[in-house]
């Protein structure tokens, strides 16, 4: 059985530039399957960044539909937004942004603080994620103290920290040598294959996005290709 998670209809959106209008995104039609691993390529202006952005809920299309797992996102309040962003997706950026003066281990206990979790239970979870990305030893590491691929780490580890359904990378290894970008992509492989996450990442490398099962690249607003790589494992019933 397969379940659509994210399904987009008919969808564009105009920033306007003055008396200037620019387009985008052009008419975009688009499906993700709950479970898939996804990435989207395309140059700087095709389109991508503007996507990440409507499919993490913090822009709206200007015309069209973005449904989330059934959900209209242009009908939510921007309250009732940033309630779907904190509870069903997960953000991972180039940059990490984690904050400087707190620990690896209270950066990832932080979306559990704004989803009003337990403290013993916000520590217990925090070290979890932390050991599932190998950096239980961290824990107490300011982000100073970290290498750019550990740093990564605790950034999908608190990316985790509300379980989200969806994870959204935004050129995750953007900032990171070789060797640090695979350890970062086998580890999305794994929230993939093991953990059930639908894994949507950006990206402009090649290599990258073959780690993937499907690769969406953009041009000028619009979808170019849309290449499978590997077939989707079945979701169980």
């Amino acid at each position: 059985m397969t379940e659509d998670i994210i399904k987009i209809e008919n969808m564009t959106k105009v920033y306007a530039n003055g008396e200037i209008q620019v387009k985008a995104l052009k008419s975009i039609d688009l499906t993700i399957q709950k479970g898939e691993f996804v990435s989207i390529m395309g140059s700087s202006g095709s389109g991508k960044s503007t996507l990440m952005n409507i499919l993490g809920c913090l822009d709206r299309p200007t015309e069209g539909h973005y449904y989330l797992e059934g959900i209209d996102v242009r009908e939510k309040s921007d309250n009732e937004l940033s309630a779907v962003r904190n509870k069903k997706i997960g953000f991972v950026f180039q940059s990490f942004n984690l904050i400087s003066r707190t620990s690896a281990l209270k950066n990832v206990e932080l979306p559990m603080v704004y989803g009003r979790i337990d403290a013993d239970e916000r520590h217990e979870r925090a070290l979890e994620l932390l050991r599932q990305v190998n950096l239980e030893n961290r824990a107490d590491h300011m982000p100073n103290e970290l290498s750019g691929g550990q740093r990564q780490r605790v950034a999908i580890a608190r990316a985790l920290a509300n379980q989200p359904q969806i994870i959204l990378a935004d050129e995750p290894t953007g900032n990171l040598d070789s060797e640090s970008s695979v350890e970062i992509m086998d580890i999305f492989t794994k929230l993939n294959r093991e953990n059930g996450n639908t894994v949507i990442i950006v990206t402009h490398e090649r290599d990258i996005a073959e780690f993937t099962d499907r690769i969406i690249t953009f041009r000028d607003g619009e979808v170019l290709t849309d290449e499978r790589l590997r077939a989707k494992e079945a979701i169980p019933c």
